[in-house]
């Protein structure tokens, strides 16, 4: 009896890279939009002088 049901072996992986780069795709955009707009320079400034304040 021949068997009916597709291999779906390599569809987890596949999944996994679809996913992988959606959140790499969406983490650029964030990226690319803070850098641009001066919010990630401002955020690593107030990140720095709050570490620098328990030193």
């Amino acid at each position: 009896m021949p068997n009916l049901i597709p291999d779906e072996s390599g569809q987890a992986t596949a999944e996994y890279a679809l996913v992988i780069v959606a959140a790499a795709a969406i983490a650029l955009a964030l990226i690319l939009w803070a850098s641009s707009t001066g919010t990630l320079s401002s955020l690593f400034d107030a990140v720095v002088a709050k570490v620098t304040s328990y030193v």
